[in-house]
């Protein structure tokens, strides 16, 4: 039982983004864990026009489990603050810039953080000015992504003859990132009310680290602790708080690092409303800390209190 009455809390889940079935998971058990909590929650799957009335005089707060459009992007972040609702994670600021994976690697360029190297298309005209280009500058294979989108929907990686039905599948999303391949580990770290949490080493058999490897099979392997030496590894936590910091996040969240053979590790992304899944990486960092996934979300929640 918590030891803070947090009144009603309203767990939003679902939502219409390419992501809603993953939030769906993430909602139910995250909702499960507050009820196992004591805590007064229930579970609003979210409709585009009605969610003020499925709010208002209806919760003392919300734990925001939409991912993806509309949900980490600042839309929903606004709308809550606009109904003064206390609510778990990023805000309007942060939640905005993070969700456009060029804005975020813009600003934490600027900050000497790492990232591979990008280039932003708009349209298929931009596109097709810039691929003559692209295996110049970035060589091949690269990484073809939606610029806002999230769970590598949309994401291929693409040698020459691959790269228009790579910017194809990406565009269906709106504005595309074609990115520097790094060959190597993904890494990923937890942030937890301005913590680094242990870090965890991704390794698939697959091309890379997409939907399927996250979500739908075993065959990927978790290491955590994460077999990096430990100054490697405090590096790398330091470098998350310094994101965390220069992109506006607070409260929760997680960012995801490459780190090539020679042990040289870049930017990938943020994710301000990570998963929560049987799959998800943050509640196996905190589970590698001693916390377990009914006490990760009280965390989670404990740190709307006071929050305007």
């Amino acid at each position: 039982m918590s030891d803070i009455d947090f009144g009603r809390v309203a767990v939003l889940m679902g939502g219409w983004s390419a992501e809603r079935e993953v939030s769906l998971s993430s909602g139910q058990q995250v909702l499960n864990a507050l009820h196992s909590a004591d805590i007064d929650a229930f579970a609003v799957d979210v409709e585009r026009h009605e969610l003020s009335g499925a709010l208002v005089g209806k919760c003392d707060r919300v734990f925001n489990l939409l991912h993806g459009t509309w949900g980490e992007d600042g839309r929903i972040q606004g709308l809550l603050e606009t109904l003064d609702i206390p609510f778990t994670g990023t805000g309007v600021v942060g939640s905005a810039l993070t969700m456009d994976k060029n804005l975020t690697k813009s600003v934490c360029h600027q900050h000497g953080i790492v990232t591979p190297a990008w280039q932003l298309v708009r349209n298929k005209t931009e596109f097709t000015a810039a691929a003559s280009a692209i295996g110049n500058q970035f060589g091949y294979p690269v990484a073809v992504k939606p610029a806002c989108e999230g769970s590598s929907v949309g994401v291929s990686i693409a040698h020459q003859n691959e790269l228009n039905d790579a910017y194809e599948q990406a565009a269906k999303y709106g504005d595309v990132l074609v990115e520097q391949f790094v060959s190597g580990s993904e890494i990923t770290a937890a942030v937890l009310d301005g913590k680094a949490l242990p870090l965890i080493k991704i390794s698939t058999p697959r091309e890379f680290y997409d939907y399927k490897a996250k979500y739908q099979e075993d065959s990927t392997v978790y290491d955590c602790p994460c077999g990096l030496p430990t100054e490697t590894e405090q590096a790398i936590q330091a470098t998350a708080l310094k994101v965390f910091e220069v992109t506006r996040c607070t409260a929760w969240g997680r960012v995801d690092f490459l780190m090539d053979a020679a042990g040289n590790y870049y930017l990938l992304e943020v994710n301000t409303v990570p998963g929560m899944t049987d799959h998800s990486l943050v509640p196996m960092a905190a589970a590698a800390m001693g916390l377990d996934f009914v006490e990760l979300v009280t965390r989670i929640l404990k740190t709307t209190v006071g929050k305007q």
